[in-house]
């Protein structure tokens, strides 16, 4: 299994202190967090642990750097939000401008966003800083961002970036470590007929156990999937079932927008299954983080994603999107899938055992007994091991004689017989099993 970062202090980076440059050189292993890269910089902060993750073991897989784009976005008051430098120079930054610097974070000091662009995935770093400027009407505003075919890399560089966000709102023009950082990290950027060789694409189903983790690794603060869990309680169960039918869930939330990315993450945790052979044509679901109306011609094309967004309007365009989820209100526009809002008694048995499970994980941490296991680990195979419960009985069944599903088999996979009956006839259509249903229609009995 692959270790992560899982203690990162993600949601308190802004708390750290300004930023100064950098020595000019230090020996390969000296202070500061530096490491030797191949060249004659030796001193930059980038691909050094922050303070938590240098304390942990290390990795068990060296992953392969591919960042295809370095970039510096700017709030203009007179022509809005641009891209002010980038490297390389001739890539295409279209829309970046918009992704990096969520709509309303003005109103706010700092933020960190994951976003999607085309084939690659970005994570930039925003912060806002007043000055006594009429020209910059009294505040700064810029993020520093980078671009890779693959989002599971780049939680590395998010101590790297908002260091040197706030080295460019105090020393605007100053691109020399930015500079350095991407000559030592580019890739190759995929072309448009999919990603490049070194990079598999990111799949929640099908998948094998022991290739799963690399591919769910995402840089999230200690307590990321508890602050989750918390959040949505027992909607969380509503959440999974969505997921699990591969729906468009778009999760509206004010700045700042870093925390309601890592509920992008969290939702797509929900929806592993383990079983090979399983899926065939179903859509993948995809992790957009975050989105805003410069994406709905592109969003309009996807038959499944999780993503989040700070603009209001996408509520009254529902053609985008099959589950809305403003704050804990969890809400669809279709009647057929009105149902699976309703919380049963199987989701409150499963939300039940799913905290039983957190409390006896944190007991045996704090006794020492068990300092291997995570959150992250425990939330993740809580759900997959409910998935594959469900997938193999139906399949079971798929292969009898009599293809018979019954309100038995709907209690040994967990669900409620009467409660999930709509969510059981959405998954087999979803997902192509060859079953019959014969579980009464409450509506009807």
């Amino acid at each position: 299994m692959v270790e992560r970062a899982d203690e990162a202090p993600l949601l308190f980076w802004a708390e750290g202190p300004a930023v100064s440059a950098p020595p000019p050189a230090a020996e390969a292993g000296g202070g500061g967090g530096g490491r030797r890269l191949g060249g004659s910089w030796s001193a930059v902060p980038w691909g050094g642990a922050g303070p938590a993750e240098a304390a942990g073991p290390p990795r068990a897989e060296a992953e392969e750097d591919q960042i295809v784009a370095v970039f510096v976005v700017t709030f203009d008051p007179r022509t809005g939000n641009m891209v002010e430098w980038c490297l390389p120079q001739d890539i295409d930054l279209e829309g970046v401008e918009f992704k990096s610097m969520a709509s309303g974070s003005h109103k706010i000091q700092s933020d960190f966003i994951y976003f999607r662009k085309g084939l690659c995935f970005g994570l930039a770093c925003f912060a806002n800083m007043p000055v006594e400027s009429e020209l910059e009407r009294g505040a700064r505003m810029k993020s520093v961002g980078i671009l890779s075919p693959s989002y599971t890399l780049l939680y590395r560089y998010m101590h790297f970036l908002e260091n040197q966000v706030r080295h460019q709102l105090e020393m605007p023009g100053h691109y020399s470590h930015l500079e350095a950082f991407y000559d030592d990290k580019k890739g190759v950027l995929p072309d448009s007929k999919g990603t490049p060789t070194s990079q598999q694409p990111v799949h929640w189903l099908p998948s094998i156990h022991r290739y799963m983790y690399p591919e769910m690794k995402i840089t999230h603060p200690a307590g990321c999937m508890s602050q989750f869990i918390k959040f949505f309680g027992e909607q969380i169960l509503v959440l999974w079932k969505f997921a699990l039918l591969r729906k468009r869930i778009l999760i509206f939330s004010p700045p700042p927008v870093g925390v309601v990315c890592y509920r992008v993450y969290c939702c797509c945790c929900l929806a592993n299954v383990s079983l090979p052979g399983l899926g065939g044509t179903v859509p993948e679901s995809k992790p957009f983080f975050y989105v805003n109306v410069a994406d709905i011609e592109m969003l309009e094309t996807e038959v499944s994603y999780v993503a989040c967004t700070t603009e209001k309007i996408f509520e009254e365009k529902r053609d985008l999107y099959d589950v809305y989820v403003d704050n804990q209100n969890v809400k669809t526009h279709h009647e057929h899938l009105q149902p699976l809002l309703k919380i049963n008694n199987a989701d409150k048995e499963k939300y039940r055992r799913l905290n039983d499970q957190r409390q006896m994980l944190m007991y045996s941490q704090e006794v020492g007994e068990d300092c291997s296991s995570c959150e992250e680990d425990l939330f993740i195979l809580f759900f997959m091991e409910q998935n594959n419960r469900i997938f193999q009985t139906l399949m079971e069944v798929s292969a009898s004689q009599d293809k018979t599903l019954t309100a038995d088999h709907a209690r040994g996979m967990g669900l409620d017989p009467q409660g999930d009956r709509s969510f059981l006839m959405d998954l087999l259509e979803v997902y192509g099993i060859d079953v019959m249903l014969v579980i009464d229609n409450p509506c009807c009995t």
